[in-house]
């Protein structure tokens, strides 16, 4: 159940980024080598450019990626359990074990905690700062979570296969007779999450029932890294200069 309204606890923003060592789509890919840096520090870097954070965390299981992290200004307090660092562990247990463990070490409490997943390196910190802003100013909300419209209206296009035909995912769909008239559908992009820490802790199972607002980024400035063939994209993208990454020119001038 949301906590929509509840008392805010503590002050200022804890950023989590998540990098586990294995990786089954691309392997080794948080420590491979991106535009000169590697994935992992371009989250880091990020963050470091981002006034709102007041506390910046890998969460690793890996010796590798913890020096990485320290090396580039993050901090690594420990490294994550053996429990939480499987190929089949949801990201949201992670974050709470995150959260708690770093306030009991600093003994203090964070109003907001930020997701950043290295594998989306284009995202700015002006997207960070619009995101901050977006919950400060609703204070009803539980968290702010970066979303893109997709080319084709997933209500107007999503079908499944049931039986060997196929039937739309959204059975009211066939009543708009345009796809004009549909709703405006987005996805998560996977770019950035902000919640309220009370939010955070009283939701054990998940963070998608919540109070949940849309920051919109425009798809064409998202990039995932999944595999060696998004990681080249994105490289020719970056090198290109399509990408503007300030972390990335700012080491080239």
């Amino acid at each position: 159940m949301s906590r929509s309204g509840g008392a805010q606890r503590g002050a200022g923003l804890l950023a989590v980024v998540p990098a586990r060592g294995g990786s089954k789509g691309l392997p080794g890919k948080n420590w491979k080598n991106l535009a000169g840096l590697p994935l992992v520090a371009h989250a880091i870097l990020m963050a470091g450019m981002c006034p709102e954070v007041d506390y910046l965390l890998v969460s690793t299981d890996s010796e590798k990626i913890a020096e990485i992290a320290r090396n580039h200004g993050a901090e690594v307090p420990s490294l994550r359990p053996a429990d939480l660092a499987r190929d089949d562990t949801a990201m949201w247990p992670v974050l709470r074990y995150a959260l708690g463990e770093i306030e009991e070490l600093l003994g203090r409490e964070f109003a907001y905690l930020m997701l950043l997943d290295p594998t989306v390196p284009t995202r700015l910190p002006a997207d960070v700062k619009g995101a901050v802003q977006m919950l400060d100013a609703n204070p009803s909300a539980d968290g702010v979570i970066g979303v893109s419209k997709p080319e084709l209206s997933f209500f107007w296009n999503s079908w499944v296969k049931e039986e060997g035909r196929i039937t739309p995912l959204f059975r009211d769909s066939s009543r708009y007779g345009r796809r004009q008239d549909v709703p405006e559908t987005y996805y998560v992009n996977g770019a950035m999450y902000v919640w309220r820490t009370s939010f955070v802790l009283e939701s054990a199972e998940t963070w998608r029932h919540g109070a949940l607002l849309p920051y919109e980024m425009e798809r064409h400035r998202i990039v995932n890294i999944d595999d060696i063939e998004g990681f080249k994209m994105a490289e020719a993208l970056i090198e290109a200069g399509y990408y503007d990454l300030p972390w990335v020119s700012h080491r080239r001038v």
